[in-house]
């Protein structure tokens, strides 16, 4: 499988990650990037991750087979209508985003007057850090990545994607988009709000200072992901707040529960929770995907 051109609209972690694993493994004879600093065109180029970079949406996108939208959520839908004049008629768009259901609403409506079609994508791959500079081409390897079709989504069209993604070592998974809102708003959005939130509660500078002193590896680890890029989580959570809240509300209720088998010195029921989770967790770990910090 091959494109003839590829443009990323924007080329940091995610953009330049996939620009690096198409060229390396020769899936595009041409990987554009579209940027929004002058800057951004010396580097994005200089870490591999494009052929070449433009300021110009209609330099980017012009001839394009595939368009891969990598910039915040709330972006997407205005960047396209500013494309949407200059796109080939058999264009495919998708996108790198953690929240589906509103913006393939908005990116369906933003191509109403044209005939490219878009399918959503997300890939759950990523690192705390952000930037082209922090791009790999192999980012991807092993990691989920769900496709979420509509009815009306083309066999060809979600065909292609899939061997897109699948090409560059993703495993691959269909379903809805709002089903995958639901589900990443557990596994993805909920553990990022209560990483951030914890990292902010125990390194609260008004706490004892010696309180960060005593922080180890299981602080570390819980919440590494708290220092992710926090425009795109702040999208994240605009895009989805129904599933996101939903998730929150059934944590909070979870952990009032535990809260009070502490109180009442219910340790029988304590035991048998973490048990269960650590159980859980074992047997999840033993078969699961090496996915990246945004997963």
């Amino acid at each position: 499988m091959s494109w003839e051109k590829v443009t990323l609209i924007g080329v940091g972690l995610l953009g330049g990650s996939l620009g690096q694993a198409l060229r390396k493994r020769s899936l595009a004879n041409s990987v554009v990037g579209l940027v929004r600093r002058e800057e951004s065109i010396t580097e994005a180029v200089a870490c591999q991750a494009v052929d070449h970079a433009t300021l110009n949406p209609a330099e980017a996108v012009q001839d394009a087979d595939l368009v891969v939208l990598c910039t915040p959520l709330g972006r997407m839908a205005s960047l396209t209508a500013t494309c949407v004049p200059f796109l080939r008629k058999d264009v495919i768009l998708t996108d790198v985003g953690s929240a589906k259901r509103r913006v393939t609403d908005e990116m369906t409506a933003a191509l109403r007057d044209h005939s490219g079609v878009y399918l959503g994508s997300h890939p759950m791959a990523g690192k705390e850090k952000s930037g082209v500079a922090a791009a790999c081409p192999d980012l991807f390897d092993g990691a989920a990545c769900v496709v979420t079709p509509e009815t009306s989504t083309p066999d060809h069209v979600l065909e292609r994607l899939c061997q897109l993604w699948e090409a560059v070592g993703c495993q691959v998974h269909k379903m809805a988009p709002s089903d995958h809102d639901k589900l990443v708003s557990r596994v993805s959005h909920l553990p990022h709000v209560l990483s951030s939130l914890l990292a902010s509660y125990v390194l609260d500078p008004r706490e004892d200072s010696r309180q960060r002193l005593l922080c180890a590896s299981g602080f570390r680890d819980t919440t590494r992901i708290a220092a992710g890029d926090v425009t795109m989580w702040r999208d994240i959570l605009e895009q989805n707040p129904e599933a996101v809240t939903s998730a929150i509300d059934d944590f909070v209720e979870l952990l009032s529960t535990f809260r009070n088998q502490i109180r009442q010195g219910d340790f029988q029921a304590i035991s048998e929770t973490l048990e269960v989770a650590a159980k859980r967790r074992i047997e999840w770990g033993k078969g699961a995907a090496v996915i990246g910090g945004e997963a």
